[in-house]
């Protein structure tokens, strides 16, 4: 899969959504700047802004997978999951607070995070390959939001959107791929002390690993491999749910641990 430099049309979307993460007020969709499920294009949107992101200081720590659910796959016509890039300024600690009006439509999903103890260069990388490259895994939350109103989202706008990628929440606790079966983990997600989600390692794409493997092989093809030390968010394990102010959420994953997040009730809550 290769990226290629942004025309006139990626820029005005890449603008777009920097103007909405400016201002916290989102865009319209940015699907009818594009042909129809041009999927390259709306990376070359994606690649705009993170570089853009570099330029201004920031640092690449990951890569986030989105769509790894098949009923969210059918929901917008795809037969594929997605990527997006974390940066370092996008991770909150675990049961720190997300302050009010830092996002714009937030929501939270619960998954495994995988930290890598190696790269993975390979184009036809294996499950070995990534067995030997990962350290160790973490629970994680991934608090996803959109740049575009009321999320009305396709493939295109949620790519060239960063995959709605927000912030990330990492448990504190490593745990090796030896002491755990990805597949077989259960996961429950609270919010307010009541269970809003659940789900198991299976329900993403029948394991956080094959997720984690699809990502390995795309990225090293588009010449963009995986790095040591980068945490990989393999997808959600269950439904998300929307955060308001003054939100709780803790989410546990057997075998793994907890994570939890809040989110500040009014402005002023810390960063």
């Amino acid at each position: 899969m290769t990226v290629a430099a942004p025309p006139t049309e990626s820029l005005r979307a890449a603008d777009a959504l920097a103007e909405a993460t400016r201002t916290a007020v989102p865009c319209a969709p940015l699907r009818g700047m594009f042909a129809d499920g041009d999927i390259a294009a709306a990376y070359a949107v994606q690649r705009v802004n993170v570089e853009r992101a570099l330029a201004d200081g920031r640092r690449v720590v990951g890569r986030k997978i989105g769509l790894t659910s098949p009923a969210v796959q059918r929901q917008l016509g795809v037969d594929r999951p997605d990527f997006g890039t974390l940066l370092s300024d996008m991770a909150v600690p675990p049961g720190g607070t997300v302050s009010a009006g830092r996002l714009i439509q937030p929501k939270v999903e619960a998954e495994v995070a995988l930290v890598l103890g190696a790269g993975l260069p390979y184009g036809d990388c294996t499950m070995a390959d990534l067995l030997r490259a990962v350290d160790f895994a973490l629970p994680a939350l991934e608090i996803v939001d959109s740049r575009i109103a009321d999320w009305d989202i396709t493939i295109v706008d949620t790519i060239a959107d960063n995959a709605s990628s927000g912030l990330f929440v990492l448990g504190g606790t490593p745990v090796p791929l030896t002491a755990v079966d990805l597949r077989t983990v259960t996961m429950t997600l609270a919010r307010n002390g009541e269970e809003i989600s659940t789900g198991t390692g299976a329900d993403c794409l029948g394991g956080p690993l094959n997720a984690a493997l699809w990502l390995a092989s795309v990225l090293a093809g588009m010449g963009e491999p995986l790095q040591r030390g980068d945490v990989v968010l393999t997808g959600a394990l269950g439904p998300m749910a929307v955060a308001s102010p003054g939100d709780v959420f803790e989410a546990r994953i057997s075998g793994l641990g907890q994570v939890d997040v809040c989110f500040a009730a009014q402005e002023g809550g810390a960063r």
